[in-house]
């Protein structure tokens, strides 16, 4: 086959330098941007953070100041390209400078992230073991309380039978007994929270009232109660209960309301989980009856182009020092122009759902309207991808709380009048439903598939039920209680 030169003219979409840093600056989170603003800085000699006490110093040539340099034909800031060629990429262009070690760039960097750095909360097994150091405990006895302790899950109960920790610790302590064992373990169980180190739901209870004041009505009954007729309770058999305790109605939900007053997981009594702190994007806030959408300026530290630096670029050379100037300058004018463009696109977004969800901010969830993506993205002329990135790990603060952007996004159902209902209200219908609710004969999910009918709102049984479990709620057969 001959070999030969053929030319052709085609056509293909290349995302620029410019577009890809601005696309990843779009989707990063508040404290991802602050991350790479402070590696920007640490990196670029031409940008700095822009404060009203800041004064630029005067350059050293006579009679001038730096900050009002005069354009050159080779060195001014206006031959600077506004486009880099569309087959390069940011690294062709630039150098990436080494961050200094010790600095929130080289942190950055590293697989180190930012909640590495937030202090270690107390675990249930640190507080059990710091009361033990307080207790007067022999050695022996010392060592038999930290195996206690270390099998006490979570929740707060035994994860192993006190058998098997006696049998572990036989193989140390030669003539242990088991008495010996129990004895500790009763101790521990008087450590705080109350019912820690139980082998059973019942031990747990138990322990729980026999810590309560022998002052309190029904402790006694109570502990009756859960130490014989627990599966009763579970069961809701009312019945049996008073038959069993001869007690009437009244006094029958005094015992049971002493009972739920007590923690059946006493573990989670102690915050094992490290705070997560929320930096709203933007705010919402009603003035003379229409919702207004700002920025959040404390997000993120205003930038400026140093004019010191940039002045020295009027130099007319191709010296290496003034060509990598000038490289940092265009770098530094991409980079805030990508800023730029972050906010006007967030502040956008953010009004184009406010001015759809203009009655959640009025009503609550129940006045949800259905939205998607292409919905936003139609109104605002964008892509639905960068709807997407724009929407998420982006909060709002309003008067009912703060929720991320994608927390206004839901499908629809239809209604009996041809309209639409949003998924997020109609589990708002369904939470109202069963907050509102009689205990002793609770809705089922057919019921609650009726009343939403009489709404106007078709949605199947089978629909409720995955509503509701999205919601965390109980089938009816686990919520009834006894009154």
């Amino acid at each position: 086959m001959k070999q030969s030169l053929q030319l052709r003219l085609g056509q293909r979409l290349t995302i620029t330098p410019q577009l890809q840093q601005a696309i990843r600056l779009l989707q990063l989170s508040t404290l991802e941007l602050q991350q790479e603003i402070q590696q920007v800085l640490d990196s670029n000699m031409m940008l700095e953070v822009a404060e009203d006490d800041i004064v630029a110093p005067e350059s050293n040539t006579e009679g001038e100041k730096a900050e009002t340099p005069e354009p050159t034909s080779e060195g001014s800031q206006s031959n600077i390209p506004d486009e880099l060629p569309v087959d390069t990429s940011w690294d062709d262009i630039y150098d990436t400078v080494p961050p200094i070690p010790g600095s929130s760039a080289s942190t950055a960097v590293s697989s180190q992230d930012f909640e590495t750095y937030h202090s270690n909360p107390q675990t249930l097994i640190d507080h059990l073991l710091w009361q033990m150091e307080l207790a007067r405990f022999s050695d022996q006895e010392r060592a038999i309380a930290t195996a206690i302790i270390d099998a006490v899950n979570p929740d707060g109960y035994l994860a192993i039978p006190i058998e098997e920790i006696y049998q572990g610790l036989l193989n140390q302590m030669e003539g242990l007994e088991i008495e010996e064992v129990n004895t500790v373990l009763h101790r521990v169980q008087n450590f705080d929270p109350p019912g820690i180190a139980a082998k059973s739901l019942t031990d747990c209870l138990q322990i729980q009232l026999g810590q309560l004041p022998n002052e309190i009505m029904w402790k006694n009954t109570a502990i009756r109660l859960v130490t014989d007729f627990l599966d009763n309770l579970g069961s809701h058999n009312q019945a049996g209960l008073k038959r069993s305790l001869r007690l009437n109605d009244q006094q029958l939900s005094e015992v049971v309301a002493l009972i739920r007053s007590l923690n059946p997981k006493p573990g989670n009594a102690i915050d094992t989980l490290d705070s997560q702190y929320l930096i709203p994007d933007v705010f919402v806030s009603k003035v003379k009856r229409i919702w207004q959408v700002s920025l959040n300026t404390e997000t993120a530290p205003r930038l400026r182009v140093n004019p010191y630096y940039s002045g020295l670029i009027k130099r007319a050379d191709n010296s290496q020092d003034n060509t990598f100037m000038k490289n940092h300058l265009q770098e530094a004018r991409w980079f805030l122009k990508s800023l730029q463009s972050r906010n006007e696109t967030l502040l956008k977004v953010a009004r184009c759902i406010v001015n759809r969800q203009a009655d959640f901010f009025e009503h609550g969830p129940i006045a949800m309207k259905p939205m998607i993506l292409r919905d936003v993205a139609e109104e605002v002329e964008m892509h639905e991808s960068t709807i997407s990135r724009i929407s998420t790990q982006k909060y709002m603060h309003t008067p009912r709380g703060i929720y991320e952007f994608k927390y206004f996004f839901s499908s629809h159902v239809s209604t009996n009048t041809g309209g639409e209902c949003s998924s997020t209200a109609i589990r708002a219908f369904i939470q109202e439903l069963v907050n509102n609710e009689p205990p002793a004969k609770p809705l089922s999910d057919q019921k609650i598939s009726s009343k939403l009918q009489d709404r106007g709102i078709k949605v199947a049984r089978r629909t409720i039920a995955k509503y509701r479990e999205t919601l965390s709620i109980r089938p009816s057969n686990e919520r009834k209680r006894l009154l």
